[in-house]
Parts: structure tokens; C-alpha cells; sequence
């Protein structure tokens, strides 16, 4: 890839496959080098469709946006979206009293409430009756609980951190559409072959009508096939397999909560794996991630229409397969691969577009660097790969701490010790009463999930020392009266609205705006 063309014309980037990802990808790109000379190409096949699976985020989508300068009112109601407060994990332990945690997204906020959390829950831990569960402690589980929108009003001092959950294909078609305003060109073509230079490079992409596309930069977004970057440049792919056994889901969409839609994602543990709700403003997302290895796809879809009260019913489910794991690089030669191409996760924390975007925020920044040349290749592929695993350790995490062992594929999860050696030295850390804090610093995993999402997912589950082995706490351990906690918490949430009224109210400004500039 060489850093100044010699004909001195822009710099062709060429996107292949749209979805969410690709149009993530040349959204980001085209608003980056606008000033540029850059110019930027989609090539989608419209035989192909996206898989539309993930549909809720993290809040680093909240920050997408708002670097594009694009309002929650001008694309929330084109795309169905819903506010997202956290998660709730419901099945995952079986221990008296854990039975369901929520997993926060930490705000400022909280810096008023978490040392309460992170004391009591240290000294759980060494054994003293303290109250360590995470939901009491964090404003943002209750806003969950309390089906609340995370938008506050104007004299609350404090920005909350949320995500959202959408319609996939919509949001591609928002995406699409906006990139196309920033310049981005959309042509639409099938590829029948990835063409070489002498050295390795791609050098263009053929097309079913004899049309040759070249380019400098090829980022491929072709989803598992993963065309350019494992196919035809060949670059291995790392299965993590041996960590997180899922590799199947099945999807079924129901109505929408019609009570008041739910501003969280809910993660229910079934026999074989875990099920996701999803609540979109125009309907709900089910699917069961599971394991073929420990039922078939025909019994894991009779679990989740059981689970959702659907058994006689005649919705159409999908069935898909999971490749669970990334590639050695995620960038080499002159390929960016993002998204599926480049690896997946399975949902169970929506890490897949916090993904796309740090991969291509972090490429823009290294390619930069390096004078739009390689020299920064493997530093990246470095860093990006560290994330993946860093997201990789905390799901494998959820299975391996779960206090549950009724099936067989639970058993397993809970005896499986593949795992990590970072992951290998917090759980001992954990469970020999260890200063987690420290731990998590000195690894630098922060990074990818901070000390309160840790301590939510293995303190939720009830991993502490048993009832009857528990002490009453010293007068110095009673720091914190949880009543005045309780009371802030709630006091704070007065300042929020119902969500579904958010939502109407944004809805109908929205449709308000487009009838004025018709």
C-alpha cells in the first residue's frame, strides 16, 4: 500500500457488503477525511442479505452518532429503537436469592453510590453479612426496573451512559442513507473474483458483469464468508470454541410489550444456552443462543417457543449459524476486515458494533499514523485482537462463574478451565478474596469491562461464601447505611420519564419534522 499515489488522485477506499458494519465503517471514514482527498465506495450484491441479529448496542453507539452529528430524534423512530439501561440475567444462578442481577452501564453518577458497592462487596467476599447485590446500588437498574427512559431532565447535573436496541436493517438503511450524504458512492454488483498484484495486495474485485473495481484499501464486510481478508488473502481464523460452546441461535420476533416497553435487554438462561429480549418500538426480538453440540436446532426451537408461551403458534422461526472467534489479523495488506468477517462474539453483551467501531476508528488513527502505509499494521492487529479477547474473557466468564449445573451443557460451562490466563488470575483473585481493584489495574483490562461490571457479574451470580459461613459485620464494616443509598438512588430517578412516553413524544416530533419539509 503505498502512502502517496502517483497519479496524485484520491485515495479510493472500497467497502464490500453493507449491513450495519460496512455502512458503520464508510460512515466513520467519510466523516473523518471529509477534508480529504478520500474518496469512498459501498459495493453491496443485492442477492445477499445481513443476518439483522444484533439489535441492541453498548453506549459506545450513543458516541457514533453524536460524532456524526446525527440526533437520537432523527433516527430512533426510523429505526424502531428503544432506550437500553443495562441488562438483566435471569436463570444464570441457582442460588437462593441471586436468582436475577442487572449489569449497569456505569455514569458519572454512580461515583456516589459504587464505593458503597465495591466495600461491601470486598468484604462479602471475606466472609462478613454485607448487602453486595448490584441492582440496589446503580440509578440506571433503577431506571430498568422502573421502565424509565435514561434521558434526564435538564437541571439533572450528571450524563447518563446507555445503549439502544433497534432494527438491524433499518439501521443499515439509515446508515446507508446518510453515508450517502457525506459523499460515500453506492454501487450495487456481485463479486466473482478477488484479483492479485504480483505481490499479494488486492488489486480489484470482478464482478458478475465483467466490471473490474479497483481501489486502495479494501475493507471487507462480506460477514462470515469473509471474501476478501480469509478466502482470498487467506488469513487463518482462531476459533474460540473451546471458551464459549455456543455456535447456533434461533430467532422468533413477538409483539411489542403493548404494558410499557422495557428500556433493558433481558437475558433468560434456559437448558442449553441463554435467551435475549429485545424491545423494539414495533415488536420484540427473541432468539436462544445455544449449542448443537448439546441439542438439536428442532429442540432448541421447541425450548424457545415454550419459553415464550408460542408452542401452537405459527410464526415463522430462523435458524442460524454461529463462527465464534476473529482472524490473526484483522487488517493485512491492503484489507480492513469488520464485523462478521473479522470475528464474532456471541450477543450476549451486544459487543458486535462497539467492534466495527473501535476497529475503524482505531485503523483511521494507525493508517494516520503511518502515513497511509502499513507501518502501523501490526500494532493494530495487535490491539484490536487484545479487545476481542478481553470481550471474549467476560462472556466466557458468564458461563464459567454460573452457579447452575441441571444439564449437561451447564455442567460442562461451569467444569470448562480453557479459559485464559488473564481470566484464570482474576477468578483466583476473586475467589481467594483478593483485591480485584488491584487485579484488574495491573492486568490493564479496564479497558474492555471496568471493576463494576466484574463485580456485578460475579457477585450477581452469588459468589460469595455460604449463608452459614458468613459472619455479622464489625462496627467499622457498617460504612455505608444503604437506606441513604436507596434514597439518592430514588430521589435521582424522579428527575427521568416513563420510556414509552419518551418514545411517543419523540415519534410524533419526528413525524411533525418530516411533514414540514415535505
Amino acid at each position: 500500500m503505498a502512502s502517496k499515489k502517483a497519479d496524485n488522485g484520491p485515495f479510493r477506499i472500497l467497502v464490500l457488503g453493507g449491513g450495519a458494519a460496512g455502512w458503520m465503517a464508510a460512515n466513520l471514514m467519510a466523516k473523518r477525511w471529509a477534508d480529504r482527498n478520500v474518496d469512498i465506495t459501498v459495493l453491496e450484491s443485492p442477492d445477499i442479505g445481513i443476518i439483522g441479529v444484533g439489535e441492541g448496542s453498548t453506549p459506545q453507539l450513543k458516541a457514533f452518532f453524536e460524532y456524526l452529528g446525527v440526533a437520537e430524534s432523527d433516527w430512533m423512530p426510523k429505526c424502531s429503537a428503544t432506550y437500553k439501561n443495562g441488562i438483566s440475567f435471569y436463570g444464570w444462578s441457582a442460588r437462593p436469592g441471586y436468582e436475577h442481577y442487572f449489569h449497569p452501564f456505569p455514569s458519572p453518577v454512580d461515583l456516589h453510590t459504587s464505593p458503597a458497592f465495591y466495600f461491601n462487596s470486598h468484604f462479602r467476599r471475606q466472609g462478613f453479612d454485607l448487602d453486595a447485590s448490584p441492582d440496589r446500588f446503580f440509578l440506571s437498574a433503577y431506571l430498568a426496573n422502573n421502565s424509565l427512559a435514561p434521558t434526564a431532565a435538564h437541571h439533572f447535573p450528571f450524563e447518563m451512559a446507555y445503549g439502544y436496541h433497534f432494527d438491524a436493517y433499518l439501521v443499515s438503511a439509515f446508515l446507508r442513507e446518510h453515508a450517502i450524504s457525506l459523499g460515500v458512492s453506492h454501487i450495487e454488483g456481485k463479486v466473482t473474483d478477488v484479483l492479485l498484484t504480483e505481490s499479494g495486495n488486492v488489486a480489484s474485485l470482478k464482478l458478475d458483469d465483467d466490471r473490474a473495481i479497483a481501489a486502495d484499501i479494501f475493507v471487507d464486510s462480506t460477514g462470515f464468508r469473509s471474501l476478501i481478508l480469509q478466502q482470498a488473502l487467506g488469513v487463518k481464523f482462531v476459533s474460540f470454541a473451546e471458551n464459549l460452546f455456543n455456535n447456533a441461535a434461533v430467532v422468533m420476533p413477538t409483539s411489542a410489550d403493548t404494558a410499557g416497553t422495557n428500556s433493558q435487554t433481558v437475558s433468560t438462561a434456559l437448558k442449553n444456552g441463554w435467551v435475549w429480549n429485545i424491545p423494539l418500538t414495533n415488536r420484540t426480538g427473541n432468539g436462544y443462543v445455544y449449542s448443537d453440540r448439546y441439542c438439536s436446532a428442532d429442540e432448541a426451537e421447541a425450548e424457545l417457543r415454550t419459553h415464550l408461551g408460542m408452542l401452537d403458534s405459527d410464526v415463522a422461526a430462523r435458524h442460524l449459524k454461529m463462527k465464534v472467534g476473529r482472524v490473526e489479523k484483522h487488517w493485512h495488506k491492503n484489507c480492513l476486515a469488520v464485523g462478521l468477517s473479522q470475528g464474532f462474539i456471541e450477543p450476549l453483551e451486544a459487543t458486535a458494533l462497539h467492534l466495527v467501531q473501535a476497529t475503524v476508528e482505531q485503523f483511521m488513527a494507525a493508517l494516520e499514523k503511518g502515513n497511509f502505509t502499513n507501518e502501523k499494521e501490526d500494532e493494530f492487529n495487535a490491539e484490536i485482537s487484545a479487545r476481542f479477547e478481553g470481550v471474549r474473557d467476560y462472556i466466557v466468564c458468564h458461563y464459567r462463574a454460573a452457579l447452575r449445573n441441571d444439564t449437561e451443557y451447564w455442567r460442562d460451562n461451569v467444569a470448562n478451565n480453557k479459559l485464559s490466563d488473564s481470566l484464570q488470575q482474576l477468578l483466583q483473585c476473586w475467589f481467594s478474596r483478593g483485591d480485584l481493584k488491584k487485579e484488574i489495574a495491573e492486568q490493564d483490562i479496564s479497558k474492555y469491562y471496568s471493576l463494576t461490571s466484574w463485580i456485578c457479574l460475579l457477585g450477581g451470580y452469588g459468589n460469595y461464601p455460604d449463608q452459614d459461613k458468613i459472619k455479622p459485620p464489625t462496627d467499622d464494616l457498617k460504612r455505608f447505611d444503604l437506606n441513604i443509598i436507596d434514597d439518592f438512588v430514588a430521589r435521582s430517578g424522579l428527575n427521568f420519564r416513563d420510556h414509552k412516553e419518551v418514545l411517543a413524544q419523540m415519534h410524533a416530533e419526528s413525524q411533525d419534522s418530516a411533514g414540514q419539509d415535505q
